[in-house]
């Protein structure tokens, strides 16, 4: 037993890490992948970037936004996508 008792504390540590850290980033993560994948044409998106638009088109990897009052358009990759404003 006391040959075990040097690794109850390091095993603490990485379950602690695990579900304070890891686990909230992986459900994070999860919920991004699942917005982008659920787009459509006319969702207000915001871009990591800062930019405001509106969907235009949408492709496998690439998404068409409508940013400005002379409706520029911008091709962003997906993963690009940081939100959509109208949920």
């Amino acid at each position: 037993m006391q040959q075990y008792s040097g690794l109850i504390m390091p095993i603490a540590f990485i379950a602690i890490f695990y579900f304070l850290l890891i686990r909230p980033q992986q459900k994070r993560e999860k919920e991004l992948k699942e917005m982008r994948a659920n787009l459509k044409i006319g969702d207000e998106v915001v871009t990591i970037g800062g930019l405001v638009g509106k969907v235009f088109n949408i492709t496998e990897d690439i998404v068409t936004v409508e940013v400005g009052g002379d409706k520029t358009r911008l091709h962003v990759e997906k993963w690009a996508i940081g939100k959509v404003k109208n949920k």
